[in-house]
């Protein structure tokens, strides 16, 4: 053994007890400092105390859950039930798959709406075209040569999921092109958040490939409600059962208004692929707020969201 390894052997032994040490003495070292951190900055302290302070009032966010409510069974594919409270807090009283892609037929027009009101002028006039009115379905009830208001369209749009007034809206806007149009779609699914969502049309019809279907989740769409919340017109229109506005009564497709109480507004959706969708967002009851309810792939979305909401209002102690 060489005269230099004698020495690395003997400096490694008479180390042991000093990492021994330190390795004992490790966490309290680490506390000593952590205790001197705050000392000199006590934000640290307040910062936590607020995450924590946070984290428990989510945690008891009224309502209280009652012990032995049962357990809710659904058909669809994925929902949801987020109450917002007059705070801004949020909580969760029911969900099922909230965060699997499906496909969402015409609740796709509420990021059409959404983008609309955002980009366009609502003042601005458009004239149908034959090719709008020849779309998939006669919803709407427009007619070619008709010249009518941004604005205007959007009750069709949102009330009777006009895929007339989707087409008027994007193809016969001027300087608007539905390549375009998707873009700004994708792009404000990413501006909000909305990970499990992308758009391919603004109609939310099928695609004969699943994959190239409009598709999102039921939280990215409680987020996207959210948004439209903050738009009063959008919920004017979703709670008008019927208007006429250019010599054609529109009739809105959720068959709650006027039947259920506290109705802020809501929109349907249905494909083949699709099934029964529907967002509806009511009042919370006591005035707490306002609930944000989501049924995707469902064979009965009114049924199942009437399900939803009754054992919402039963299962908890508001």
């Amino acid at each position: 053994m060489t005269k230099n390894l004698k020495f690395f052997f003997i400096a490694l032994i008479l180390s042991l007890p000093f990492w021994w040490a330190l390795n004992i003495f490790q966490p309290y070292l680490e506390n000593f400092f952590y205790r001197q951190e705050l000392a000199h900055n006590p934000r640290i302290l307040t910062a936590q105390a607020n995450q924590l302070a946070f984290e428990e009032s989510v945690k008891n966010l009224r309502p209280f859950r009652y012990g032995k409510a049962e357990e809710l069974t659904l058909t669809a594919k994925g929902a949801i039930s987020l109450l917002i409270n007059d705070d801004g807090q949020e909580k969760t009283l029911f969900e099922k798959n909230i965060a699997q892609s499906l496909p969402i037929a015409s609740l796709t027009k509420l990021m059409t709406a959404y983008v609309i009101l955002k980009e366009y002028d609502l003042t601005k006039e458009i004239k149908i075209s034959k090719e709008a009115v020849n779309q998939e379905e006669s919803l709407g009830k427009l007619r070619v040569g008709d010249i009518l208001l941004v604005e205007q369209l959007l009750y069709p749009l949102l009330m009777e999921s006009s895929n007339d007034a989707a087409f008027a809206l994007v193809n016969d806007y001027d300087g608007m092109t539905q390549e375009i149009f998707v873009e700004l779609m994708n792009l404000e699914t990413k501006s909000l958040g909305l990970v499990n969502t992308h758009f391919i049309n603004v109609t939310g019809l099928d695609n004969d490939n699943l994959k190239e279907t409009n598709y999102s989740s039921a939280y990215d769409l409680t987020i996207l409600a959210k948004e439209l919340l903050k738009s009063p017109l959008v919920w004017q229109i979703l709670t008008t059962p019927k208007i006429n506005l250019y010599g054609q009564e529109l009739v809105n497709t959720n068959k709650f208004l006027g039947k259920m109480n506290g109705v802020i507004g809501g929109k349907t959706g249905y494909t083949e692929k699709a099934l029964g969708c529907f967002l509806l967002v009511i009042e919370a009851p006591q005035n707490n707020g306002y609930l944000i309810n989501v049924i995707l792939g469902a064979g009965d979305r009114f049924a199942e969201i009437e399900k939803l909401i009754g054992w919402v209002n039963q299962s908890y102690q508001w």
